[in-house]
């Protein structure tokens, strides 16, 4: 490296090497508020703007090769653009993307999901995760007859008003821009991992009538809950008369094929799903017991919840479904990614030992995070919870100059990290491993050129 690049900081570096997405933002922003179309996309002082994709990697505008570990927001547990996949939204095109008429492909799909849910009695289509967590509420609201849903603190469900509170820190204020108090009362909003409160609040508020959480914990694990916790959160439940809602937009079909309810065998009431069901086009659904969803049925006598929706099962997402779902039923998607992402986790904790003692990568099946600046025992096993699971010490704010040197320091090496986490596919190989190892260790070196590290 000359002198003169070693004199560089990393944003300098950054802006000269991804000149073409600097020259792009500068469009987007005269287009969209803070140039970007989703939150996470956001990257100081420009995010990367992608051509292509396949397997694990993709290439960004100037040529950049990086390796994936967004993969469409953990859509892709198949990686970028799988053959089966592939192939079945090409024949689908060439048919028609919507025909606004019940079409044989969506039977074919509901029918995997009931194979592969244990809680799939009924299942009803939707077009993205947040339109099933808000059908999941109101179905709930209709069958209990209680307006109010429980949820935790740092558990992600969408963007809908019922969801908000406690979705995002600081959590010392369940206070929504744009969302009514009166509205945000009827969500009552606790710590995760605390049995007791659990138990306190559910048997106190009869209003309550669903529970809904993320089954890994919230933001995907990066605050881990494990199966004891869900066994118990379904006992309370099933006592106290409400429903319990599994938010698998992201697990399904990851941790295991049939969910984290599959893999800790924990049946719940209702099921929502997105991501991975669609085989990487939008799509959603609700699924679960059939006397809930019927709701949604024309009952005498009984009330309808209305539910159209343009796309629900459009049959190009269910093309792309079903030869997603038909590849992940066997198992080998699933195992493959989380072996890779123990793989992963186990050494960038060896490279942390070595170099950042105060650094950890921890995480469940194959959802990663990493912590800097922490000061808790050090990892002992793939079952390691740091903090013992603690919502003030792991869900806590980064440094934003660090998080944006960090994001920028990996893509320089040619790694795309989830800001401090990852989504690990299939397509991910242990070469990938290696080489994601190694960019970590060389933006450590820049970081602490600038003393960020």
């Amino acid at each position: 490296m000359s002198v003169a690049l070693k004199e560089q900081t990393i944003q300098q570096r950054f802006e000269a090497s991804f000149a073409g997405s600097k020259q792009r933002i500068e469009k987007a922003r005269r287009v969209f508020p803070d140039g970007v179309t989703h939150d996470s996309r956001r990257l100081e002082p420009f995010p990367v703007y992608v051509t292509h994709a396949l397997g694990s990697r993709k290439w960004e505008v100037d040529g950049h090769e990086l390796i994936d570990f967004w993969n469409g927001h953990g859509a892709l547990l198949l990686g970028h653009s799988p053959p089966e996949v592939a192939a079945a939204v090409r024949e689908q095109v060439a048919k028609g993307t919507h025909y606004g008429a019940c079409h044989e492909l969506e039977i074919t799909w509901g029918e995997w999901v009931q194979r592969l849910m244990p809680s799939a009695e009924r299942v009803r289509f939707t077009s993205s995760g947040t339109e099933a967590t808000l059908m999941a509420l109101r179905l709930a609201r209709i069958f209990t007859g209680r307006t109010k849903v429980l949820k935790f603190v740092g558990h992600f469900h969408g963007w809908h008003d019922a969801v908000m509170p406690g979705a995002y820190p600081p959590y010392e204020s369940v206070a929504v821009p744009g969302l009514p108090s009166e509205v945000a009362l009827q969500t009552v909003v606790i710590p995760p991992n605390d049995l007791n409160l659990l138990e306190q609040t559910l048997s106190s508020d009869l209003q309550i009538g669903a529970v809904i959480l993320e089954p890994t914990g919230g933001h995907w694990g990066r605050v881990p809950i494990r199966g004891e916790f869900l066994r118990e959160l379904r006992r309370l439940s099933e006592k106290n008369g409400q429903l319990l809602i599994f938010d698998e937009v992201i697990t399904g079909f990851r941790v295991h094929p049939g969910g984290a309810q599959g893999h800790y065998g924990i049946k719940p009431d209702l099921t929502t799903l997105a991501k991975i069901l669609a085989g990487g086009l939008p799509g959603g659904a609700v699924a679960g017991r059939a006397d809930v969803l019927a709701s949604i049925e024309l009952r005498p006598g009984k009330p309808k919840m209305r539910h159209p929706g343009t796309y629900n099962a459009n049959p190009l997402s269910a093309a792309a479904g079903v030869a997603a779902l038909s590849r992940i039923a066997g198992g080998e998607p699933c195992r493959r990614a989380n072996e890779t992402a123990r793989s992963l986790k186990r050494k960038l904790n060896a490279l942390f030992d070595e170099r950042l003692n105060d650094w950890i990568c921890y995480g469940d099946f194959s959802l990663l995070h990493i912590q800097p600046r922490y000061d808790g025992p050090r990892p002992d096993g793939d079952d390691f919870i740091p903090h013992a699971g603690r919502l003030d010490r792991l869900d806590v704010p980064v440094n934003p100059k660090l998080h944006s040197a960090w994001r920028q320091g990996l893509l320089l090496n040619g790694v795309d990290l989830f800001g401090f986490g990852a989504f690990v596919t299939a397509a991910h190989s242990e070469a990938d491993v290696d080489a994601t190892v190694a960019a970590v260790s060389r933006t450590i070196e820049w970081l602490r050129e600038e003393g960020l590290a």
